[in-house]
């Protein structure tokens, strides 16, 4: 009994320590017990802190629905922060996007989602997708209902030159997830905090202030540059040209590239990061398949179906014959070769048609381990009973070239003795 212990023991702790490895964040990133992530830009002039948020179905449904809507808007939004001059926007065209935002406020009602919805700054992917970028820092509101403020005019152009930055960040993040670097759907991600240091608000204030003199100090070139060449003959005169590029950007020598591309590098891995923190499922596409049969070959059709983890959701016989018609779905992953095997189990007495109907979220999580004695007991040793998630990203995985978790090797000491051919 006591050995039986010891052992039961070390095979629940190494299922813990596969578990938190699966979930480990790098060093530098603080996470909180609730979920949200702080991160801070390779030269530490900048701390994010972004949390991931489930959008509900019918917000997400909403979102998709209307993505030429929010495209429209998108274009508008551009235009209007370039200070081009835009044509008067359509009164219908005005009362689609009222509608819009009033069905999004309908859906995201209670605690958790309150004023996200006058909150949203972007959409993504590809600025019109089915995840929504929520902005609520308190130095700088922007929302793609309105145009963007701040509390200063100086400071809310800096924030927003930053904020393209931010946002191109959100964008690359959804548009390539943590688990197959596919597009993710019904996330909300939340920027909680956004702080930038004093001495890139100097630099920026000071690149500024060098852009304003250098403009107009340009009719007077010739005089300025006559006198600035009177230098005494007894010191050192430094070139003109290097102490203006001093003074124009304090943060040139940045060993880790403009600030611009660690923004963006660092939204990024915090939204993935946010996600990774928080149970993640994967979506898969679905076929409506219609099927029919005769009442000899049912039941090799439902077990083609759920060999291919079919369902099946009607099932009605036509009047006046024996052909029964079966109304199911099918993942778009298991149809290949699907119209083939059932002809051939059925010796062609059944016909299916496939119909593109809807995304799916697959129940199974795809980093599930076994934790409990009754889990391990049911699920054997190695627990290698994989499911069906797991075989879909790893399959996207292998197909992307991508690093997958498997276990070659599974005894690296065992004696391997081979026979010899005589």
């Amino acid at each position: 009994m006591v050995n039986e212990e010891i052992g039961k023991q070390q095979k629940v702790a190494v299922i813990h320590q596969a578990k938190e490895d699966q979930s480990k964040i790098p060093e530098g990133i603080q996470v909180d017990s609730d979920g949200l992530i702080t991160m801070t830009t390779p030269n530490k002039l900048a701390t994010l802190s972004v949390r991931a948020l489930p959008l509900p179905e019918a917000v997400t449904q909403i979102l998709e629905e209307n993505s030429d809507l929010i495209r429209s808007m998108e274009q508008l939004t551009s235009s209007l922060n370039e200070g081009k001059n835009t044509q008067v926007i359509h009164q219908k065209t005005q009362d689609k996007i009222w509608e819009f935002k009033g069905k999004l406020e309908q859906h995201l009602t209670g605690r958790k989602w309150r004023n996200t919805v006058d909150q949203i700054w972007s959409f993504g992917p590809r600025k019109c997708g089915p995840n929504i970028l929520v902005s609520q820092s308190e130095d700088f509101q922007n929302s793609v209902w309105t145009a963007p403020a701040g509390r200063a005019s100086k400071e809310a152009r800096r924030y927003r030159d930053f904020g393209n930055s931010i946002v191109s960040g959100f964008q690359l993040a959804t548009l390539s997830g943590p688990m197959c670097e596919e597009p993710l759907m019904g996330v909300c991600f939340v920027l909680e905090k956004w702080d930038l240091s004093k001495f890139e608000e100097q630099a920026v204030s000071e690149r500024e202030n060098q852009e304003q003199s250098d403009q107009a100090g340009e009719p007077q070139g010739e005089g300025k540059a006559h006198h600035e060449r009177q230098e005494p003959q007894g010191g050192y005169a430094e070139p003109l040209e290097k102490r203006t590029s001093q003074k124009a950007d304090p943060s040139v020598a940045d060993c880790y590239g403009p600030f611009s591309g660690q923004l963006i590098a660092t939204m990024k891995e915090a939204c993935r990061y946010a996600l990774q923190v928080k149970p993640q499922r994967l979506m898969a596409a679905m076929y409506t398949c219609d099927i029919m049969a005769t009442s000899e070959v049912l039941g090799r059709v439902y077990a083609v179906l759920s060999k291919r983890e079919g369902r099946v959701l009607q099932e009605e016989m036509k009047e006046g014959t024996d052909v029964f018609i079966i109304k199911a779905v099918l993942p778009v992953a298991e149809s290949f070769g699907f119209a083939d095997e059932i002809r051939k189990r059925t010796s062609g007495l059944a016909s299916p048609q496939l119909v593109f109907s809807h995304w799916e979220v697959i129940p199974s999580d795809p980093f599930w381990v076994p934790t409990t004695e009754e889990e391990y007991l049911h699920f054997g040793e190695k627990a290698d009973s994989e499911n069906q998630a797991r075989k879909y990203m790893n399959a996207v995985r292998k197909r992307k070239g991508l690093s997958v978790e498997e276990k070659i090797v599974e005894h690296a000491e065992k004696q391997r003795t081979l026979g010899r051919n005589k």
